[in-house]
């Protein structure tokens, strides 16, 4: 078994990225479907 350890910084590990995009596209893709359910659930009554 190989002892050696790769340590990388935060920086290096996400490759220089820090967005928070993935919250946003969450955040909209959840309230899109509520959104998306709502009007089925009006138009389907």
């Amino acid at each position: 078994m190989d002892d050696k350890q790769t340590h990388l910084s935060a920086t290096e590990a996400r490759g220089g990225q820090k967005t928070n995009t993935v919250r946003y596209v969450l955040g909209i893709s959840l309230a899109a479907i509520i959104v998306i359910f709502a009007i089925l659930l009006f138009i389907n009554r």
